[in-house]
């Protein structure tokens, strides 16, 4: 039976430690690696003073190679390249985007040693699954050590259309690299059209049918496989009593009065600016919810050496205290702004709690928040999801209520039809969607892919 070895920047194998939290990606990629003796490869996060030496070791059950990055791989790999070129590429900030020759240079070389350390670790039948944009030429890395293992790559960011691509240099090349893989998994649809109308109209390549491309005298399959939470966990988790007590607490809090919830990581991709501008609209459109309803945002800070992120937290500071300074009174906030992270289990409290969840980044892979949202709701009495029309997730959430989170007025008339809608609708919005949630979730998007690879490889042969 073949090993499934995993592939990704950083290992997140679940840890022994009682009562830590661990996301539903790892948990479903750690339960495989345990089912078939796998293993997971990636970085350990520390920064030693030389690169590349592996160790081995068993976490949580699962067998996990480690491997260190020194001050310079940080710099020009993962904070240069990797959080300074293509995440704002893709998601479609080409103004945010830094070009510098020694970040492409840090990028390759990280992806030489990752395929150095790894390859004297894999045998002939192993099937290896590379994660997401900081590994894009793995594959091609690996062919050079000699692998002929069957080789998949998942992209958990959006990929981005041609004219957006070609600003990036050397971009022939990156994609010259993305046809050592057998199969390519995007998010969506959108991002599988992208992918292929560069191939056809920049690289010379051919649509074969059936999910297949051709080009640089290659051909791979590219599919979408659109990622799932852990649903059945998540729900577990949103009845635990540890949520219970975060639900109890924010609706003693709440004092009567409607809450809506957003939560995210704090990057410019997410679209707060836009959703705290949409906010305040409609506190000018509807002054009937003055001192009626609030917004509680949770912005975990993140990369925050990356001077664009610094930016946007300076400049959602500003803008919530610009806007509770106009619209406070003496006991109430339109705006609660929160820079911390919470369990998965305490937020699962905080989105029961919420009559709304404002899901609006301008740019998502899929967002795996409002998916949460929904999981976490109260099935007799649930809230409503408003959810950008550019989040990945929109695809298969069509009952939520989609926005355009760059029209603010658009969004303040869709918050007020949210806040106003009546039991009876909420709750036919939310069953159909919590069907999706719990039928498309992170172990099905596993094993369709999984599965996939290994059927796209035996035909290959």
């Amino acid at each position: 039976m073949s090993r499934l070895i995993v592939i990704s920047n950083r290992v997140s194998a679940p840890t022994d430690k009682a009562g830590v939290a661990v996301g539903g990606l790892a948990m479903a990629l750690s339960a495989a690696l345990r089912e078939g003796n796998g293993m997971w490869f990636g970085w350990s996060g520390e920064v030693a003073e030389t690169s590349g030496q592996i160790s081995v070791q068993r976490i949580g059950g699962v067998t996990v190679a480690l491997t260190h990055l020194d001050e310079q791989d940080v710099h020009e790999y993962y904070n240069g390249y990797a959080n300074k070129t293509l995440w704002p590429l893709f998601h479609y900030r080409p103004d945010l985007v830094s070009f510098e020759r020694s970040f492409d240079e840090g990028y390759a070389r990280v992806n030489q040693r990752f395929a150095e350390g790894v390859a004297p670790l894999l045998v002939e039948d192993d099937l290896i699954w590379v994660q997401d944009y900081h590994l894009i030429p793995l594959a091609a890395k690996l062919r050079e050590q000699g692998a002929k293992n069957r080789i998949g790559f998942f992209l958990h960011i959006p990929w981005p259309a041609m004219r957006i691509l070609m600003t990036l240099p050397k971009h022939l090349e990156l994609v010259r690299t993305m046809f050592d893989y057998h199969l390519i998994g995007f998010q969506t649809e959108d991002s599988v059209s992208a992918f292929r109308e560069y191939v056809l109209n920049h690289a010379g390549g051919e649509d074969l049918g059936d999910g297949r491309v051709k080009a640089f005298g290659k051909v791979t399959h590219i599919a979408a496989y659109p990622i799932g939470i852990d649903a059945k966990e998540f729900v577990e988790s949103s009845q635990s009593p540890t949520a219970a007590a975060y639900c109890k607490r924010m609706r003693t809090s709440q004092n009567g009065r409607k809450m809506m919830i957003g939560v995210e990581r704090l990057d410019y991709s997410k679209g707060l600016e836009e959703r705290f501008v949409a906010y305040d609209q409609f506190l000018r459109d509807y002054p009937q919810y003055e001192n009626n309803v609030f917004l509680l945002q949770i912005a975990t800070p993140s990369r925050e050496e990356v001077d664009a992120y610094q930016d946007i937290r300076n400049r959602l500071d500003s803008l919530s205290g610009h806007i509770n300074g106009e619209h406070a009174q003496v006991d109430w906030v339109p705006i609660r702004y929160v820079n911390r992270s919470y369990r998965r289990d305490e937020l699962a409290g905080i989105y029961r709690a919420a009559h709304v969840g404002l899901v609006t980044p301008l740019r998502d892979g899929m967002n795996l928040v409002a998916k949460e949202y929904i999981a976490a709701q109260d099935p007799d009495d649930p809230g409503v999801l408003i959810l950008s029309q550019f989040a990945g997730s929109a695809e298969q959430m069509k009952d939520a209520l989609i926005v355009n989170p760059f029209d603010r007025e658009a969004v303040s008339e869709t918050i007020h039809e949210a806040l106003s809608m009546p039991l009876a609708e909420r709750k036919r919005r939310y069953e159909a969607l919590m069907h999706g949630v719990m039928t498309d979730d992170v172990v099905s998007w596993r094993e369709a892919f999984v599965r996939d690879l290994k059927a796209e490889v035996l035909e290959t042969l």
